[in-house]
């Protein structure tokens, strides 16, 4: 299925396609290639609308995920009965928030995949749903792994459902 990358900022030029190359890649490891992904690219100030409306937190943050189907059990892969039920959902990237974090010595695309699949992790039921459960995670995290986003501690990352609010 359909693979969806919209850039809809202007503060930091980006090239969709190597974004979309890498994002290819993991969605046919992970097996989920038959389903639909969006994948939209907004500015702080967008983030941060979308964070505060659905999160509550009125700041930039690197990304939000939208899950089409709730309460998969983590890691676990959709089994639509409908063939319109071919669809992930979407994934915000706060790429102007993403570009100021990064470090100098980090590949901007490579922290846009490493975050992008933060967001496919959160389509797939994963979630970290307090600062605490953030924190667990980037402690339990492989030496040099949880610092690799460059977004420092759980700013985002949060999945969020526009009909029943943020997880």
């Amino acid at each position: 299925m359909s693979l969806v990358l919209r850039n809809l900022q202007r503060a930091v030029p980006i090239r969709r396609a190597p974004l979309r190359r890498r994002v290819e890649m993991l969605r046919a490891i992970l097996g989920v290639q038959k389903f639909d992904l969006g994948i939209i690219c907004v500015d702080n100030e967008r983030v941060r609308r979308i964070n505060r409306m659905y999160r509550e937190k009125d700041a930039p943050t690197d990304v939000l995920a939208f899950p089409f189907h709730e309460n998969l059990k983590a890691g676990g892969i959709p089994q639509p009965a409908f063939p319109d039920d071919y669809n992930l959902g979407d994934i915000f990237l706060g790429v102007e928030y993403i570009f100021q974090q990064c470090r100098e010595h980090e590949d901007y695309y490579d922290v846009l995949t490493v975050t992008a699949t933060h967001g496919l992790c959160h389509l797939l039921g994963f979630t970290h749903n307090t600062e605490a459960e953030w924190q667990k995670f980037l402690s339990d995290a492989p030496e040099g792994e949880a610092d690799s986003g460059g977004a420092g501690p759980a700013p985002g990352g949060q999945a969020a459902a526009p009909e029943r609010g943020p997880f």
